[in-house]
C-alpha cells in the first residue's frame, strides 16, 4: 500500500488504475510549495549565519595580533572565539534543517516502492492526503514473480524432507477444477511450525508467472512434485475397494471368473480419477470399475461390448431406481 509520509493536497495523479509500474515510477504528487518555502527559509537562515560567521572570523583575526601586542584583552579574544564557534554550530544546525526540509520535499512525490500492478485508486486530485489515511493512495501488487502458499498433511513432511535432500522440488499450479495448468514454480520452504489445530504444514513456492495466469488472492490447486514415474501402472480410481485387510480390486481372469486381488496403492488422484498401483496388478489385467457390490470371489463374469454393454448399464440403473 502506497502511503504518504506528509500531509498535503494531491495536485497530480501520474498512473492509471491497473497499470504496470516499475520501482520508482511516479504515482502522484503532493503540492510542494509549502515544503519548498521551508527549504528556502532554512537556506536563507544559513546564508545569514554564514555572513555573520565571516564577520566574526574577520574580527577574530584582527583581535588576535592586537592581544599579542597588548592592545586587546584576552577576554575579548576568547569572547570572539566563542562567537565564531557559536555561528559555526548554527550553520551546522541550518544544514541539518535544510536536509530535513529537502527530505520532506521529496515526500511530495509518491513513487512505487516495487514493480507490480496498481489497483483501484483511493484518492483523487484536490483531496488532502494524510499519513494516517487507512487506504493510502493505491495498492501496488507484485505479479512477477509471485508467491504461492498452500498446505499439506503433516504426515507428508518426512517424505518431503527426504526428497529435498536430493535437490530442488517443482510445484505445479492448476485451476480449481484441475483442468488448466496455470504455471510451474519452485519449492521455497516449509514453514517452521506445524499447525497443530489442522495437522498441516504450510509450504511456500515462487512462480515466475510470465504470462500472469496467477493472480494475488486466487484460489488454485497446488501439486508438489516429488517423483515422476515413467511407464507406471494406473487404473481407474473407482476400481479400488477398501476391505478389512486393506485395498483390493476385482480382476476378471481369462476364464471369466472374478478374483479379488489385494493391491498396494501409491497415490489416488481423485480429480483425475486415477490410482497409481505399486503392487497387486499387472499390465493388461481386466479390472472391474463399477458394480462391484454384485460380485463375489469366484463369480462368473460376461464381458459385454457396444450396444449390449449400454443396454446392460441402462437396465442396471432401472433396477437401482425401483423402490
Amino acid at each position: 500500500m502506497v502511503r504518504s509520509q506528509i500531509t498535503g493536497e494531491i495536485v497530480k495523479i501520474a498512473f492509471k488504475e491497473g497499470q504496470a509500474v516499475k520501482k520508482g515510477d511516479l504515482l502522484a504528487e503532493i503540492d510542494p510549495r509549502p515544503y519548498e518555502a521551508l527549504v528556502e527559509q532554512y537556506a536563507a537562515n544559513r546564508s545569514r549565519d554564514q555572513a555573520q560567521l565571516k564577520n566574526a572570523q574577520a574580527n577574530l583575526s584582527r583581535y588576535t595580533p592586537l592581544e599579542q601586542r597588548g592592545f586587546a584583552t584576552e577576554q575579548l579574544v576568547e569572547t570572539q572565539q566563542a562567537q565564531v564557534s557559536q555561528l559555526e554550530a548554527a550553520i551546522q544546525s541550518d544544514d541539518a534543517l535544510i536536509k530535513a526540509a529537502q527530505i520532506q520535499l521529496s515526500y511530495t512525490k509518491l513513487t512505487s516502492p516495487i514493480e507490480g500492478i496498481t489497483g483501484v485508486r483511493q484518492i483523487d486530485i484536490g483531496n488532502i492526503i494524510h499519513p494516517t489515511d487507512a487506504n493510502g493512495l493505491v495498492t501496488v501488487t507484485q505479479i512477477q514473480p509471485i508467491s504461492l502458499l498452500f498446505t499439506l498433511p503433516e504426515g507428508d513432511l518426512p517424505q518431503i524432507q527426504e526428497r529435498l535432500a536430493k535437490g530442488p522440488l517443482a510445484v505445479l499450479a492448476y485451476s480449481q477444477d484441475n483442468r488448466t495448468k496455470l504455471g510451474e514454480g519452485e519449492f521455497l520452504l516449509v514453514n517452521n511450525q506445524i499447525d497443530q489445530t489442522a495437522g498441516t504444514i504450510q509450504i511456500k513456492a515462487n512462480f515466475p508467472n510470465k504470462d500472469r495466469r496467477l493472480w494475488p488472492g486466487q484460489l488454485i490447486n497446488a501439486w508438489l512434485l516429488l517423483e515422476t514415474r515413467h511407464d507406471a501402472l494406473t487404473v481407474a480410481a473407482s476400481a479400488i475397494q477398501q476391505g478389512q485387510d486393506g485395498s483390493y480390486a476385482y480382476v476378471v481372469r481369462p476364464d471369466g471368473v472374478a478374483e479379488v486381488k489385494p493391491v498396494k496403492v501409491a497415490q489416488v488422484q481423485v480429480s483425475a480419477g486415477q490410482a497409481l498401483i505399486d503392487e497387486g496388478l499387472a499390465p493388461n489385467d481386466e479390472v472391474v470399475v463399477d458394480g462391484q457390490y454384485r460380485l463375489r470371489p469366484g463369480s462368473h463374469v460376461t464381458l459385454l461390448h457396444g450396444n449390449a454393454a449400454r443396454e446392460a448399464e441402462a437396465q442396471s440403473r432401472q433396477q437401482m431406481e425401483i423402490p
